[in-house]
């Protein structure tokens, strides 16, 4: 064989084996972005490295392959279900005092689950590998309870850390997380979703984040169901037909 022809070889296979530690490469980096998600870009950003940030990841997914993470029985989800809606409707009172809950309660989840909570930063780090889609919630709740300690955080930020707590809580009870990015307003706040841990009727007595205020009829008692579907004093035979539109929002007339 000339020595032309060996060259060729080892070119052609050096060749092949770059190109297949380049999909290997690119393979492994579309698996950490699917599974830090935000993170990922979040890391990216801050060490300006893609290589770092990637090594970094590698590291925490090794780290917690290490740790004995499991999840909640039934009887254990119930009760720290139970829990929560305690807190929610501690908020109504005592909204400090309940963001404070909040956080004694996520913590005691994780402990349950295995999650070592000593050392806040490795807490996040080790809570990025199987929980990344949550993990910004997790970071805005302690802001503000951090600011809260130091009395600058208003009512309303109060009852945005609650709705970022429970982002992560219902994550680590196994829950679809049902928090959007919707900003948080006094009348949207919390407005459970049927399923939702911690949530309540449309219809209901108890009070907090996640649940309605009452509907008051008019002689000012609480009704049963909202205004809009308790059915029309007059009967519908004293209307006359519907329009043939149907569904449209053209009024009925009633007959004289």
């Amino acid at each position: 064989m000339s020595t032309g022809t060996i060259v060729i070889i080892i070119v052609a296979i050096l060749v092949v084996v770059a190109i297949v530690a380049g999909v290997v490469y690119d393979q492994r980096r579309r698996r950490l972005r699917q599974r830090f998600g935000p993170e990922y870009d979040r890391l990216v950003e801050e060490t300006g490295s893609k290589a770092k940030a990637e090594a970094e990841l590698t590291s925490r997914q090794r780290r917690v392959a290490g740790l004995d993470i499991r999840p909640l029985d039934p009887a254990a989800r119930a009760r720290y279900a139970e829990n929560w809606t305690a807190v929610q409707e501690q908020f109504v009172d005592s909204p400090q005092e309940a963001v404070m809950a909040a956080q004694r309660l996520v913590m005691t989840v994780m402990q349950e689950r295995g999650y070592p909570t000593d050392g806040g930063d490795q807490m996040v780090a080790d809570l990025s590998v199987d929980h990344a889609n949550v993990l910004h919630h997790y970071r805005a709740a302690y802001d503000i309870n951090q600011r809260a300690a130091d009395n600058q955080a208003s009512t309303e930020d109060l009852r945005q850390a609650m709705i970022h707590y429970r982002a992560l809580f219902q994550d680590l009870l196994g829950e679809t997380s049902t928090v959007t990015e919707t900003p948080v307003t006094e009348t949207t706040v919390g407005l459970p979703v049927e399923g939702d841990v911690g949530g309540a009727p449309v219809v209901g007595t108890g009070r907090g984040p996640g649940y309605p205020e009452p509907v008051a009829d008019a002689d000012n008692t609480t009704a049963a169901y909202p205004a809009e579907t308790v059915p029309d004093d007059v009967p519908a035979d004293d209307y006359d037909a519907e329009p043939a539109t149907t569904g449209s929002d053209v009024p009925r007339e009633r007959r004289s």
